[in-house]
């Protein structure tokens, strides 16, 4: 049988232990203080490596027609094939999560709302409803929040309702906010991705789930980043050389100060 397995989860209360046993508070402090990479591999998937774990969020399935072309707005990427730890979806869409056989390493795959231990790391996953398109059914989708590497990191998946005020006080203040801003018919677009914003007042956001040169040409229902960043004229960027960057506390921004993450997207096939 084979080690790979969703993680049923009953309740939020629940504590799933995966992986390695605990660890001395001394031990995590140092684990945790370390610094966090984070990979951007395309459209709403990232690979989150720090305090010795490393958890992938949304391995992406590339969608072909009828005649076995690459389809949609995932078209020219290639799908992520990343080793971790443990592998995080917001559902069950190919494009969030979709990915859920052959991923290297044999993680195990949270797909639930609670809580879970990767000592030394604790993720929560919060289940927010879509219900923005009348007449079309999409799953619910998941929050993803953690601590890794000295920061607090939340993952707000294809959300497309709005932040209310429980989730605010269960997420807190993030230092690094991910959150979807192209629109379409599943997830925000740019005004609704900034009124997340002003709700959680993150210190770095990283936009994710636009139109990049990989769509096909008449399949992809998403905007491209610039109308978001035409919406937030006065809010600092920072342009990575490649698809990653290395955070560390003193990335932060002090006070209430805010800075957008941008990737290069150099990956396209």
């Amino acid at each position: 049988m084979q080690r790979r397995r969703f993680v049923q989860q009953f309740g939020v209360g629940f504590l799933s232990v995966l992986g390695l046993g605990l660890t001395s508070n001394w031990q995590q402090a140092q684990a945790q203080s370390s610094g966090l990479q984070i990979r951007w591999l395309g459209h709403m998937s990232f690979l989150f490596s720090g305090s010795g774990r490393r958890i992938l969020v949304n391995p992406f399935r590339i969608v072909v027609d009828d005649d076995g072309v690459p389809t949609g707005c995932t078209a020219g990427y290639s799908a992520p094939n990343e080793p971790a730890d443990v592998a995080l979806i917001s559902s069950r869409l190919f494009d969030e999560g979709g990915t859920l056989q052959g991923l290297p390493g044999n993680p195990d795959i949270l797909s639930e709302a609670g809580v879970y231990d990767l000592s030394p790391i604790q993720l929560q996953a919060i289940e927010t409803p879509r219900e923005r398109e009348a007449g079309r059914q999409f799953p619910p989708n998941l929050i993803w929040s953690w601590r890794q590497g000295g920061l607090n990191v939340v993952y707000l998946g294809g959300i497309n309702s709005p932040i209310e005020l429980e989730e605010q006080i269960l997420l807190g203040r993030p230092d690094v906010l991910i959150v979807p801003v192209g629109g379409g018919a599943k997830a925000y677009d740019a005004e609704e991705a900034i009124m997340a914003m002003n709700a959680l007042n993150p210190r770095i956001v990283i936009p994710m789930q636009y139109r990049t040169a990989a769509a096909a040409p008449d399949s992809c229902d998403l905007e491209t980043l610039q109308r978001f960043l035409d919406l937030i004229p006065t809010v600092a960027t920072r342009q990575a050389s490649g698809n990653s960057v290395t955070l560390t506390t003193a990335s932060l921004p002090g006070g209430n100060g805010m800075i957008v993450q941008r990737f290069t997207d150099s990956f396209s096939r």
